[in-house]
């Protein structure tokens, strides 16, 4: 390496690749010197200009987040300025690891580094540039706080493809050692394992990739499987991959059958979804994908049913994408995928943490399993004890639907049970041992099973070691609507708020209402627990297939309403939500993938200096808007909202939630309401003196203003927030509250 000249410039600069662009570079302030002697002014005559800066950005990764020893990292050398480059990395040389890859860009995967920070400095001629990264174990954690214990380690009943089981597991983080698999499409649609990677299989289907154009290749039906551990999840990437024909590929070599794109899919569930490393996801040779060209990638981290918590889920897309990056190069783009709990990702990923997703689309949505999910459940589970207590008055199965919202009175006790997400000792993985299951008597300091104390990071502790909950009920009148709108009595009214009380940290009902914790709440709203809408999910384009469930007799927690909550925090965070549209429900006849890879082309090839997010709803496709699918596969194009008039809400009308039903706006995201006095004219019944009186003996404090903001709620606090171990933009952290 050359010494530094007296005349260099330096330039510090980072990135995060996706496509062919980083998402975010930079250069610092040039410092340059110049020469002595005399201009006849008494001052040094001028010396050469600097040199031309370099630009060195890592691909991977964000140069703060960098895992597991290692980075792709990119050399882009201006205009004028020749030479070979020179990379170090610390002292040590890495620059054979670089390739040109561009006219004048360079590429490699620099290995090596150490814990903390690590600085590397390239040079090329009088060029220089420098970029601290900072590394973390590819066990992590990274930025979601310390790791949950204890941990089941299931590499050894993985559901593998193929069969048979994984190495290990290999020490206190459920390692196993990475292999590499080859499946083909047999000819009876089928995926069968290549067992001699010699020559070609003879049942073995070919595709043809960009079939119609001037790119069209046809290929063997060839997916490398890639299987290993990351942040203690297991992961693992498919792709189109000829070794035959394509040899060994890499970020500089890439296999020819693949398009380019990348396919995340992020996988439902939440009951059970903690002390677990995950048994099995959904297999990633999914033949939409596949027989385009697309790459897959996942982890058993980002299956809610195994990990029921967004943040370590997207600390978990973070690394594992990385990985694919190091291993095949950079994607074009990267699409988000998934239902239910899968879409609680998809948002929420592409809100706190952009730049992992492009685009995303889902089903069976809810904003977030904060707000929605546990509001509705919470609520329901109330509903449920008082309905069913000894003693009290009896409603008809409409007045019950009138108070809560739902279309169905089935729903009522279907979201009761669901509330078992909330109640420490109902829900475990298999195998979790019983010893070390919470119990209030006989083992008060066991591992307890709920969703908030699986997040105990980012909620922090009370003096028992039980995670706070942003979870509160003080003020709400239940049944409000009911109420207003004829469908119970004043004293049917005045009697369910009397005794709906509220449930304790066990889930126990108390007569009290439940107060939420009050700093549990304020980092609910400032970490993006509370999906806001203003962050990354600005600049993603969104595309939904709404299913339709608020029609089911027992009920189902996926109901339509939980679109449009997501619509009122988009418009609220950004005045519009012209990146969302809603396709369905019905049997929907247009192609959401490729619907959003024309989508999302348009916005990687517009080369503009407007912001991203104006890109994404400039190039939505013409055409492309809200519509339904009537039963005989009719489509009906018309705005897709909650209540209005339309033939669409006709045919799948929305119910709403207990607290909808209570008065709470639409987006459903407010967890404890602003109290206010009790005033008359709210209610459309008159109420006498006395009815009043007990009103104001029920709600001592007042009743909930819904007019104004939530106690303690407001926008997202930043993007790329941590709870430890970074200290960049930290937020939290639970060893040191």
């Amino acid at each position: 390496m050359r010494p530094e000249k007296k005349r260099g410039r330096q330039a510090h600069a980072h990135g995060y690749g996706v496509g062919r662009l980083a998402l975010a570079a930079g250069t610092a302030a040039v410092l340059a010197a110049a020469c002595g002697g005399d201009d006849g002014d008494g001052g040094p005559p001028p010396g050469p200009p600097p040199a031309p800066a370099l630009k060195l950005s890592t691909v991977s990764s964000l140069p703060d987040y960098v895992t597991g020893d290692d980075a792709l990292v990119r050399l882009e050398v201006p205009a004028g300025v020749s030479g070979t480059p020179e990379v170090m990395l610390g002292k040590s040389d890495v620059s054979r690891a670089f390739t040109q890859v561009g006219d004048r860009t360079w590429q490699g995967l620099v290995r090596g580094m150490t814990l903390g920070k690590n600085t590397l400095r390239a040079q090329v001629g009088d060029s220089t540039a420098t970029l601290e990264v900072t590394n973390y174990p590819i066990t992590g954690p990274m930025i979601s706080g310390p790791h949950q214990k204890p941990f089941l380690c299931t590499t050894t009943s993985f559901g593998r493809l193929g069969g048979g089981t994984l190495d290990g597991p290999f020490g206190e983080h459920c390692s196993t050692n990475t292999r590499v698999d080859y499946f083909y499409r047999n000819k009876t649609g089928g995926n069968s394992r290549w067992n001699t990677p010699t020559a070609y299989p003879v049942d073995m289907t070919y595709i043809t990739i960009d079939e119609g154009k001037p790119t069209a290749r046809t290929v063997p039906y060839l997916v490398r499987l890639e299987t290993g551990t990351i942040n203690r999840g297991i992961y693992q990437s498919a792709m189109l991959h000829d070794p035959l024909n394509d040899g060994e590929i890499g970020p500089n070599k890439r296999s020819k059958a693949w398009n380019g794109k990348l396919m995340y899919p992020l996988g439902g569930g939440c009951q059970g979804g903690w002390y677990t490393q995950g048994a099995t996801f959904g297999t990633l040779i999914v033949d939409e994908w596949m027989k385009q060209g697309y790459a897959a990638v996942t982890s058993t981290l980002n299956i809610f049913g195994s990990n029921c918590n967004d943040l370590l889920s997207s600390e978990t897309v973070a690394m594992t994408k990385e990985r694919f990056i190091e291993a095949y190069g950079a994607p074009v783009y990267t699409i988000g995928t998934g239902g239910s709990g899968g879409a609680y990702q998809s948002f929420q990923t592409s809100d706190n943490y952009p730049g992992l997703f492009d685009g995303i689309i889902v089903n069976m949505v809810f904003p977030d399993v904060t707000s929605a999910t546990l509001f509705k459940v919470f609520d329901s589970r109330l509903l449920n004890n008082y309905f069913n207590r000894a003693g009290g008055l009896a409603y008809t199965d409409e007045k019950k639907k009138a108070i809560s919202g739902y279309l169905q009175v089935g729903n009522i006790a279907n979201m009761s049970g669901s509330a078992g997400r909330l109640d420490p000792v109902v829900s475990f993985p298999a195998g979790f041992e019983e010893s070390r299951k919470y119990h209030p008597v006989n083992n008060p300091g066991g591992s307890r099973a709920t969703v908030y104390d699986h997040t105990v990071n980012v909620y922090g502790k009370d003096s028992r070691g039980f995670a706070l909950r942003p979870i509160d009920n003080v003020g709400v009148q239940y049944g409000l609507k009911a109420l207003n709108d004829g469908a119970i009595t004043v004293d049917e009214f005045l009697d369910l708020n009397a005794n709906i009380g509220g449930l304790d940290v066990d889930l126990k009902p108390t007569a009290a209402r439940t107060a939420g914790d009050i700093d549990a709440i304020r980092r609910a709203y400032q970490s993006g627990r509370i999906t806001h809408g203003g962050g990354g999910l600005a600049s993603t384009a969104v595309l939904e297939h709404r299913d339709y469930f608020d029609n089911a007799v027992n009920g189902d927690i996926h109901n339509k309403i939980h679109s449009y909550s997501v619509r009122e925090r988009l418009k609220a965070a950004n005045g519009h939500f012209d990146n969302h549209v809603m396709l369905g429900p019905g049997p929907v006849g247009d192609n959401l993938l490729q619907l959003m890879d024309q989508w999302l082309m348009g916005v990687v090839s517009d080369a503009s200096d407007q912001p991203k997010p104006r890109k994404v709803v400039s190039h939505k496709p013409a055409g492309l808007a809200d519509a339904c699918w009537d039963s005989g596969g009719n489509k009906i194009v018309e705005p897709s909202t909650a209540f209005e008039e339309g033939r669409c809400n006709q045919l799948y009308p929305a119910g709403t939630t207990p607290r909808l039903a209570a008065g709470e706006p639409l987006a459903d995201n407010i967890v404890k309401c602003q109290l206010k006095a009790v005033d008359p004219a709210d209610y459309k019944t008159t109420l006498n003196a006395g009815q009043l009186e007990r009103l104001r003996q029920i709600f001592p404090g007042g009743v909930c203003d819904w007019s104004k903001p939530g106690v303690e709620q407001q926008p997202l606090k930043g993007t790329w927030l941590s709870f430890g171990p970074s200290p960049k933009n930290q937020l939290f952290d639970i060893t040191r509250p």
